[in-house]
């Protein structure tokens, strides 16, 4: 078997990158401030038999590369067993160069595995599965075992107003874990009203969870606004909107009025309504943010469940999304300045998927900065399709040409795996490898300790100092 390539200085490509990699980037914790991960299984401390279990089930980035490859759907989202999909993706990886997806399970199986000297292939996946099997037995390899491991301090999850915050909950009562896991308040639902009955639906266990009774717009907003506050009162300190477009439609409290009367009643919307409804939800939650002291995250530029076959088979999110495009700087600028004029627009930050939006992102979110606080609005990482090399790099050049990377609060996962913390690591080595580089070539000061305390702040202090968590 060839040479492990994930070396101490994977990715650094000289010795100034090297020395601000292991000195000033490595060392510092994690605050992976936008996860996936389900607190049920922190809260229960969930044991994983295998390496399908915490690597495989629910990772969309793994079935597209496995279909891609000739698999089945079988191995992906069907119901054969965990070793046979682990040996399909086994199968799979080494037809992955190139793809983001090798250097990641390669970084997994480093840390938290220590397996450094093998490639996943056909050949090794039963010693790796087997290796794997019995380190996971280990106490330290539960779920908040391999938390620790990884450095994490804090992280937050994704969460929908009508979920009870029952396993945050339980966290936060056990004094014998001390990594802080708060909740994200992710009001989506509020926003889906392209299906009456799935809304209303929607509305009815919302108004059960708030013991609101909603009849109208305004009971609506009520019990948004009571489960706003029961988040906060829970350490959640930021919100976040996953959507295709920016919504900044024309809008007034009688026509929402009307819209939500005419959808309760089990009315469809037409288009131009959808729309309308859309943003004036858009903007009562960034208005609600504001009078918190909340930041608030806008997830832009994704097509959703575009293969009916796979939709229809198995359900939402399963792989089949894909970039969009569209009218984006005229919304985004009229989304922002209407809360602007009005002094009401919060900490704010934005990822795009699409990538030729990289330098209209950054534009526009300079154009909004308050003079106040730094780096108030931010250019979120590469997300998604864009949390590779690549994507990462490309990021990092329109934030620094367009703001100040200096206050970039930096990487986080988007994670549905336990395993996905490496993708902090994959980035400081990229951001050092980037500054390290413009050193040597004299493109920025031969002061290492003035580059290594941004590469800090960039790697865990910014976010430490902007969002307001409670360390």
């Amino acid at each position: 078997m060839s040479d492990f390539f994930i070396t101490d200085n994977f990715m650094l490509q000289n010795d100034t990158a090297a020395r601000l990699y292991h000195d000033y980037a490595k060392p510092m914790p994690i605050i992976d401030y936008h996860t996936h991960l389900p607190p049920n299984e922190i809260a229960e401390d969930r044991r994983f038999d295998n390496l399908a279990q915490i690597w495989l089930n629910g990772d969309h980035y793994k079935w597209r590369a496995m279909r891609a490859n000739g698999v089945p759907e079988q191995y992906c989202t069907g119901s054969d067993s965990d070793w046979e999909k682990f040996e399909k993706w086994a199968e799979t990886v080494p037809k992955t160069l190139r793809n983001p997806l090798y250097h990641w399970t390669h970084l997994e199986l480093k840390n938290p595995f220590g397996i450094k000297e093998r490639l996943l292939c056909p050949e090794t996946a039963k010693e790796i599965w087997d290796e794997t099997k019995q380190l996971l037995a280990e106490d330290s390899f539960s779920a908040r075992g391999i938390l620790k491991k990884m450095n994490v301090v804090l992280l937050c999850t994704t969460d929908d107003p009508a979920d009870s915050l029952e396993h945050h909950l339980t966290i936060a009562k056990d004094r014998s874990f001390d990594i802080k896991v708060l909740p994200t308040f992710r009001p989506d639902q509020a926003m889906q009203v392209h299906s009456a009955k799935a809304f209303n639906d929607w509305v009815d266990r919302l108004s059960s969870k708030a013991n609101i009774d909603i009849t109208d717009f305004d009971s609506l907003l009520e019990a948004l606004r009571d489960r706003h506050d029961f988040f906060h009162s829970n350490g959640c300190r930021l919100s976040d909107n996953g959507m295709e477009n920016f919504y900044a439609e024309d809008f007034t409290e009688s026509k929402m009025k009307a819209i939500f009367r005419q959808i309760r009643s089990g009315n469809e919307l037409k288009p131009d309504e959808i729309l309308l409804f859309q943003s004036g939800m858009l903007h009562e939650f960034a208005v609600m943010n504001h009078e918190k002291g909340w930041t608030q995250q806008y997830h832009f530029g994704v097509i959703r469940n575009n293969r009916t076959s796979i939709f229809e088979q198995v359900g939402p999110d399963m792989g089949c999304d894909s970039m969009c495009d569209g009218n984006v700087a005229k919304k985004m600028n009229k989304f922002f300045d209407r809360l602007d004029v009005k002094g009401q627009l919060a900490k704010t930050i934005v990822y795009n998927l699409n990538p030729a939006h990289n330098e209209l992102v950054a534009t526009t979110i300079a154009n909004f900065q308050d003079g106040k606080t730094p780096g108030k609005m931010q250019y979120g990482s590469g997300w998604w399709f864009l949390d590779q090399k690549d994507g990462m790099e490309r990021q990092i050049e329109a934030i620094s040409n367009q703001c100040l990377l200096s206050h970039f609060v930096g990487m986080l996962t988007d994670g549905r795996s336990f395993l996905s913390f490496t993708r902090h690591e994959y980035f400081r080595r990229i951001l050092c490898n980037i500054l390290g580089t413009d050193m040597e070539q004299g493109q920025l000061p031969n002061d290492i300790e003035m580059i290594g305390s941004m590469v800090r702040n960039i790697s865990y202090n910014n976010a430490a100092n902007f969002f307001g968590f409670d360390l």
